[in-house]
């Protein structure tokens, strides 16, 4: 029995156990399932904020008071004047809008034996046996030469045919068998099928259809040609994505988990943004910034390493209060990071050090540091601010836990939270706890994606 002086995390569903909390949580978890259901790309989950910002009254003439801007389609940035100056400092939370996949190869087209498939390069850390037998759809944009944009969207109308990646029967895989995990899934063999038919001959004397190289390769490219009107050309101008086909669902006979791709990070979008429009008179001007290729190290000019946030702070800083300098903004700004945490496996706890280990369903989790081995590329957040943060939650009576990616020596990990103290905010990683992180079907707790909601509203309004 635990005395008064003790700490207990809050479990999220008896702490809002009434029913008016319950309809709410059911609200948010309906338009959340709609989100995670049509974000399935960084452009796809941009697209979707612009259009909620836009709904709500936001512009993109940074003389406004509720403004955003987008950057290559893949990275926004938004803020709304508080009562204090910007030289106050901003309250600010980030969160990254990609997630593991397959890329489709420059040049994808193959055929082998009557199958016709697209070579693709995965991206992010992906266990690559949970890519196989199982449907996919193709997500993306496709640019022609005279700059003309085609959006690509197949596999998720129920008339939709999907795609898959073929895997090796057992009767064939003694081999493989005994291989490590590493060695047994060849990348170059994650090959998605799309097709199988041949190209149809004008007529039974077509000797040019006959002698057609690649006849179902062929055909692949008459069929795209039909549809968008591209030749295979058009393809090295594509960002084409191959991603889990179908829409997000509830988990168990409760209904009390959800389900799908892409969890990793979009759940920390839709709370952050829900709770930036649902703020009411902040004292502290608020920012989201919502970055891609965090995955892969935020490298790159969308990416957290790059220079947008910069930017924009100083245009803003110019529209709203010429003379302040931005190093100041920053430096009295805090910062969250918006990303979720490796909730405690039931199956595989010997991997958690439980005492500092993140239980789903028991609200948001601070993690102080990321990195790993002795907290290498970490940012290590100060106590001051982690004190302050918990009496923000605290307050607005907020279930919050603080947990570590995994043992010592065997876990570890990255967000963008360096990156933001690069500026000299203080920072912290928050946000919920996920079940099957980087695999085609996260599970989330819908306890947790309602109070993860709350408490970053609760700082943004603090």
């Amino acid at each position: 029995m635990s005395n008064e002086f003790d700490f207990d995390t809050k479990n999220g569903w008896t702490h809002y156990a009434d029913a008016a909390s319950q309809e709410q949580m059911d609200v948010l978890a309906a338009r959340y399932m709609d989100f995670l259901s049509h974000a399935k790309t960084e452009r796809e989950t941009v697209d979707l904020v612009v259009e909620a910002l836009k709904a709500a009254g936001f512009s993109e003439d940074f003389k406004k008071d509720l403004v955003f801007r987008t950057y290559r389609g893949k990275a926004v940035f938004v803020a709304r004047k508080g009562k204090k100056p910007l030289a106050s400092g901003v309250r600010l939370i980030s969160a990254h809008t990609d997630a593991p996949r397959l890329d489709f190869k420059q040049r994808p087209l193959q055929e082998q034996v009557g199958i016709g498939q697209a070579k693709t390069h995965y991206y992010g850390g992906i266990r690559k046996y949970q890519w196989l037998a199982r449907p996919l759809a193709l997500h993306g944009v496709i640019i022609k030469e005279d700059g003309t944009s085609i959006k690509v969207v197949l596999g998720e109308d129920p008339g939709d045919p999907v795609f898959t990646i073929a895997d090796l029967l057992p009767h064939l895989a003694q081999k493989e068998v005994t291989k490590t995990v590493a060695d047994a899934f060849d990348a170059e063999k994650l090959n998605v099928i799309l097709g199988h038919s041949p190209l149809p001959s004008a007529s039974d004397t077509d000797e040019t259809a006959k002698e057609q190289k690649d006849p179902v390769r062929a055909n692949i490219l008459a069929l795209l040609n039909r549809k968008y009107g591209i030749r295979e050309e058009d393809l090295m101008s594509a960002e084409l994505q191959a991603v889990p086909a179908g829409p997000a669902r509830y988990v168990g006979l409760d209904a009390a988990l959800i389900g799908g791709y892409g969890q990793d990070d979009r759940v920390c979008v839709f709370t952050a943004l829900s709770a930036f429009l649902d703020a009411q008179a902040p004292e502290h001007a608020n920012c989201l910034i919502f970055w891609d290729k965090e995955e892969i190290g935020s490298e790159g000019s969308t990416g957290a390493q790059g220079r947008f946030l910069e930017y924009c702070m100083e245009d803003l800083t110019e529209a709203w209060e010429p003379g302040t300098k931005v190093r100041d903004v920053f430096q009295n700004s805090t910062a969250v990071s918006g990303d979720v945490h490796a909730a405690t496996d039931p199956d595989w706890q010997e991997l958690h050090e439980k005492l500092n280990a993140s239980i789903i369903g028991h609200g948001p989790t601070f993690c102080k540091f990321t990195g790993s081995r002795g907290k290498y590329g970490a940012n290590d957040a100060h106590p001051e601010y982690i004190g302050w943060l918990r009496g923000v939650l605290n307050r607005k009576n907020i279930p919050w836990q603080m947990a570590e990616l995994g043992k010592v020596d065997h876990g570890g990990g990255g967000t963008v939270a360096l990156y933001l103290a690069a500026y000299g905010m203080d920072t912290i990683d928050l946000g919920p706890a996920v079940l099957s992180m980087h695999s085609p079907f996260e599970l989330l707790s819908k306890a947790d994606l309602y109070s993860t909601k709350l408490a970053y509203q609760a700082i943004l309004e603090a």
